[in-house]
């Protein structure tokens, strides 16, 4: 078997900071490279990591039994004090364009019992802090204090205490890991890991076909039918946690990319309007989305998370309405022919920009005057941060395997001073809030139910659909398709 396994991905790993950004493709890397106290089964199950158990013991207060014997990668011991210490770096990573303070903020306080036991007091009840620990990777309080992201990405500080050790990183261009032989879990098979940024779908299955690579992911969906025929490779997928959706600008009167027919500025946005955005969503076909323009590889939706996840509302089905939303546009005023541009990244999920266009069109069908711009991810992903956009298309990731993640993330109410906010309803707010404070898994999901269908009806954000996880590999070589997408290299085997 060959020692270094190739990955094609098909997006770009932007640092080596594990609290710099939780993007996909930066997790792929940097959790190979830290551990969290906790870990995410390919099924989306919390298992242990560098904490071997946990329990409440107490309505606020989560204690974790950390393993014995971890080393970092320089030989520095893993103790209950650098839990501490991350705890407490998270908030303070500048420049953070997805802060990893959704998974900490409930943490009032970490008291340490003793080298191998740690307290997490929260501000009141979370449920949720194991599951929120699988994405925060364990940094050590001696090497990596005062630590910037810069350090992280020269390699100079990027040592954890994962199966792989840092190697090489060339933005935008590829990561290179070795094997860390000294790994208190399970060894690797590979030695070495090098992870290439393939953004262009066809080069990614070329690469496959020719051997340049041994497993992509992101299979391109016009591929997908002859890989599986292909005895050279085999394809393997999952429903996974990935929503794609669009976010509409609910909050300004003057939004940047709206306009009446003549071009003219309108004297107030039509997307502050409730029934206008439930108008957009009902012109959107999802089916047809899922099943014509993602050819399958994914699955229509109303609501935040798959059928089975906690605040998954059976009643939230997709609903496509053209006359509907056609009418609901004339009674709230919008004039046919009113002006709207929709934007996207080209090269960050599969399809998306023949989503965008297919939205367009649909959305002129309703009586709009559409224009659809799409970006490359580096240029867009900085300007929706900053609010320049009035409509675009977006995917998020249930970490946490339920909604309450999502709701956080993608409405942005871990904004505590409300300056960046993508939503405004405080109704919902309290809804969600008191979900997040009930520990009994029942009451919970009634919550969590209550707080999405608010969200939907309100259209907060218009889902499309759950987008499956789709992994192609070189024949020898197989791989348990993982919910949130992540290419493990420490779980690809040779085939027995």
């Amino acid at each position: 078997m060959a020692q270094t396994l190739r990955f094609g991905n098909n997006a770009t790993v932007t640092s080596m900071d594990p609290h710099f950004y939780t993007a996909t493709p930066n997790l792929e890397v940097t959790r190979q490279v830290f551990d969290g106290l906790t870990a995410m089964a390919a099924d989306g199950q919390v298992v242990p990591g560098l904490a071997e158990s946990w329990s409440a013991v107490g309505p606020e207060t989560w204690e974790f039994r950390l393993r014995d014997g971890v080393r970092f990668h320089d030989g520095t011991p893993f103790t209950a004090e650098d839990v501490g210490f991350t705890v407490a770096r998270v908030p303070q990573v500048p420049n953070s364009p997805g802060s990893f303070t959704i998974f900490t903020s409930s943490i009032d306080r970490v008291e340490v019992v003793d080298p191998r036991t740690v307290r997490l007091h929260t501000r009141g009840p979370d449920p949720l802090v194991p599951a929120n620990l699988a994405w925060v990777g364990m940094l050590s309080r001696t090497l990596h204090a005062n630590a910037t992201t810069e350090a992280f990405n020269d390699g100079r500080l990027a040592i954890g205490t994962g199966p792989f050790r840092f190697a090489a990183f060339v933005p935008g261009e590829r990561v290179e890991l070795r094997r860390n032989d000294a790994y208190w879990g399970p060894k690797p098979e590979w030695q070495a890991v090098l992870n290439r940024t393939i953004r262009t779908p066809g080069a990614r299955t070329a690469a496959l076909l020719s051997g340049d690579v041994d497993v992509i992911n992101g299979v391109p969906t016009a591929d997908l039918a002859r890989l599986r025929a292909d005895g050279r490779v085999r394809v393997e997928e999952t429903v996974g946690l990935r929503l794609v959706y669009l976010m509409l600008d609910t909050l300004r009167d003057e939004t940047p990319f709206m306009a009446a027919p003549d071009g003219a500025a309108l004297p107030r946005s039509p997307l502050r309007d409730p029934q206008v955005r439930r108008a957009l969503s009902l012109a959107v076909d999802r089916d047809a989305l899922a099943e014509r323009v993602m050819e399958g590889s994914a699955v229509p939706t109303a609501q935040l998370v798959r059928d089975g996840l906690p605040g998954y509302v059976t009643a939230l089905q997709p609903r496509f309405d053209l006359d509907g939303a056609r009418r609901l546009l004339a009674e709230a005023g919008v004039a046919r022919g009113t002006r709207i541009t929709l934007h996207g990244p080209n090269d960050r999920y599969p399809n998306d920009a023949r989503v965008l266009q297919a939205v367009g069109q649909m959305w002129q069908r309703a009586g709009l005057q559409p224009t659809v711009e799409v970006l490359p991810w580096a240029s867009f992903s900085g300007r929706q941060a900053r609010r320049e956009f009035s409509a675009y298309l977006l995917g998020g990731t249930a970490a946490t395997g339920e909604a309450s993640y999502l709701l956080r993330s993608i409405l942005n109410l871990r904004d505590a001073q409300r300056q960046n906010r993508r939503y405004d309803n405080p109704a919902f707010e309290a809804v969600l809030d008191e979900a997040g404070r009930t520990a009994d898994p029942a009451a919970r999901e009634t919550l969590l139910q209550r707080a999405v269908t608010m969200a939907v009806e309100d259209g907060a954000l218009l889902p499309l659909y759950i987008q499956k996880a789709t992994f192609a590999l070189r024949s020898g070589l197989r791989y348990a398709p993982r919910v949130d997408e992540v290419m493990q290299a420490a779980d690809v085997h040779a085939s027995p």
